[in-house]
């Protein structure tokens, strides 16, 4: 299920030309920044440990089932 408006979260990526801390196929927390979605970016915890601002295009948003997030609310 597509959810448009999730402030913070997870995203799936699905693109990553030109980025080498982003994996196609992984998740990813996403950080609110009203700023960056402006802009058509999202924050991103990337696999450098630290966020950075990516296309937003580069990402599908998705809603979890509640055991999913539960567990990487752990893991986070």
């Amino acid at each position: 299920m597509i959810v448009d408006k999730i402030k913070s979260g997870y995203v799936l990526c699905v693109e990553n030309e030109d980025c080498e801390d982003l994996e196609k196929r992984k998740i990813y927390q996403i950080i609110p920044d009203e700023e960056a979605k402006k802009e058509g970016c999202l924050r991103v915890l990337d696999e450098s440990g630290e966020d950075y601002l990516y296309p937003e295009s580069y990402f599908i948003r998705f809603q979890q089932p509640r055991e999913a997030q539960e567990a990487l609310h752990i893991l986070a």
